[in-house]
C-alpha cells in the first residue's frame, strides 16, 4: 500500500489558501467600510452601491446605478471565467 503525500499537502495548501482568502476579504470589506466613513464625514461621499451573487457559473447582479452594475457585471464575468479556468486546471492536474 503507498501513501500519496503530494496530494494531502496540496489539500492542506488549498484549504490554507482558502481561509488566507476570507480573511483578504473581510480586510477589504473593513477598509472599504473605514473609507466609506471617512468620506460621508467630510461631506464628500455619495453613496452607491452594487453587489453580485454567484450561483454556479450564474451571476445575479444588483446596483443603485448604471455604472455599478457595469463594474459589478464585469468583475462577476472575470470571476466566472477565472473560476472556470481554475476547474479545467485543477481537473486536469487531479485527473
Amino acid at each position: 500500500m503507498q501513501r500519496r503525500p503530494n496530494i494531502v499537502m496540496v489539500a492542506e495548501t488549498i484549504y490554507g489558501l482558502g481561509i488566507a482568502l476570507i480573511f483578504v476579504g473581510m480586510l477589504v470589506i473593513l477598509v472599504a467600510v473605514i473609507l466609506l466613513f471617512l468620506a460621508s464625514v467630510k461631506g464628500r461621499g455619495k453613496l452607491r452601491g452594487g453587489g453580485a451573487i454567484i450561483i454556479g457559473p450564474f451571476p445575479i447582479i444588483f446596483g443603485t446605478d448604471k455604472e455599478s452594475v457595469k463594474t459589478i457585471l464585469l468583475l462577476s464575468l472575470a470571476l466566472t471565467i477565472l473560476l472556470v479556468v481554475a476547474m479545467v486546471i485543477f481537473y486536469m492536474l487531479l485527473k
